[in-house]
């Protein structure tokens, strides 16, 4: 049996007597790992910060403009490759970005001096920006619509992992020996992958025999006009920002607001971590048996409550912080994992690519606008606290409310395109 043969998805009746082929597994393992290094490079320069900025000789400021440059560039690098994006095998799409991904981190590893660390952290956006995209793109050409929600559960649980395992052992080496190996650990890990995507996957070509635009500007504009898509781009913005809004705050909200010490700090993203990796699989199975919107709601409500809880408390033991922060990781993924597989049917085969590139630049351009807006909105008392943190909680919480709405009719759109009441 040929890889061609084992790479092609089976039809529904054979999914769901079978599961997953063991090849469909591997793919599956594949991309979730991609995305672990995606990720782990991206949040690692969160936790490096105070590392970092001493070893370099950078302000706060400067620091703020890397991280910003990884999000600014992704965006950036999505728009520019989307034209590109349905023109190639996937395959091949997905080893030319990871390999600029390494190369990007590499540079980060070797830098010296601030400004080969930016530089190096807009390489490393520009090309890994759009791995997401291309990794939604072969999901989404390689697994029927009923089963899409357990692959991105598999594959979504890379953040979780990246919490888990990543962030401390970045940590662990950063302290141990330097900053450097924590992005030298990153190029080993890549380096590896690339290596079994390379000989283990097969090609992702389908889309190559549909009727396809010569000019790869007619298709990048064709996707963004395209009226049956504009709903679900908004929809996409509204989640990225509310997300990208807490998140590059939680570590000082929760050592200077909520009261765990630094040395405690750990144990609030392993454990929330770790439930996170056994939430994903099971959200990705409810997604699938319950329907796509159905869990998006249930994921809504629980972020709701816990975003509210969470943004306006004070002081509290581990245990409460921890409880906390699990139940809103579950919320969040609760939302994130059935709006994917909902979103990845939006799109034509003919169109994947391009769409899923568009839809990566907007959550990293709205992500980097969030957190530009949450610097805005919030203040640090003298005593480090931070003032205004209950007023982000407000505005993710209306955007959670309209998105929850908009969902509704992308959701409605997708059961329409597929004759089905229930997605």
């Amino acid at each position: 049996m040929t890889e061609q043969t084992l790479a092609a998805p089976l039809d529904d009746q054979q999914q769901t007597q079978r599961g997953f082929t063991r090849y469909q597994a591997l793919l599956i393992a594949l991309l979730a790992f991609t995305q672990f290094t995606i990720i782990l490079d991206f949040i690692i320069m969160s936790p490096l910060g105070a590392i970092l900025m001493p070893a370099l000789d950078i302000t706060a400021t400067q620091f703020g403009v890397a991280v910003s440059a990884y999000a600014f560039s992704a965006g950036l690098s999505g728009i520019l490759a989307a034209g590109f994006a349905d023109r190639f095998d996937r395959k091949r799409l997905l080893l030319f970005f990871y390999v600029g991904f390494t190369l990007g981190t590499l540079l980060c590893a070797v830098a010296q001096t601030y400004h080969v660390l930016l530089i190096g952290r807009i390489v490393t956006g520009l090309f890994g920006g759009v791995i997401g995209s291309v990794v939604l793109a072969i999901t989404t050409d390689l697994f029927p619509l009923h089963l899409r929600g357990r692959v991105m559960g598999f594959v979504q649980t890379a953040f979780a992992a990246s919490q888990v395992l990543g962030v401390p052992a970045g940590l662990f080496l950063a302290n141990h020996w330097s900053w450097h190996v924590c992005f030298i650990a990153i190029v080993g890990l890549s380096i590896v992958t690339i290596a079994i995507i390379a000989f283990a996957m097969a090609p992702v070509d389908a889309h190559l025999k549909l009727k396809q635009d010569r000019n790869p500007f007619h298709h990048l504009i064709a996707t963004i006009g395209e009226p049956r898509y504009t709903l679900a781009f908004a929809v996409t913005t509204l989640l990225a920002t509310g997300g990208y809004m807490l998140m590059p705050f939680s570590s000082a909200f929760t050592v200077n607001n909520i009261g765990i010490d630094m040395v405690h700090l750990p144990t609030i993203y392993l454990v929330s971590g770790l439930f996170s990796i056994v939430t994903g699989p099971l959200v990705g199975r409810a997604s699938d048996a319950f329907g796509k919107y159905p869990t998006f709601v249930f994921g809504s409500v629980v972020s709701v409550i816990m975003v509210l809880i969470y943004t306006h408390l004070g002081h509290v033991s581990l245990a409460t912080a921890i409880l906390v922060n699990v139940l809103m990781f579950v919320g969040i993924f609760s939302r994130m994992i059935p709006s994917q597989a909902l979103m990845s049917a939006i799109p034509d085969q003919s169109q994947r690519g391009s769409f899923s590139a568009i839809s990566a630049s907007l959550q990293q351009l709205s992500g980097g606008l969030g957190s530009m807006l949450a610097g805005a909105i919030i203040a640090q008392a003298p005593d480090g606290s931070l003032l205004h943190f209950d007023r982000i909680g407000y505005v993710v919480v209306a955007s959670a409310l309209v998105s929850l709405v908009a969902m509704y009719f992308v959701q409605k759109a997708v059961a329409e395109k597929a004759g089905k009441r229930v997605v």
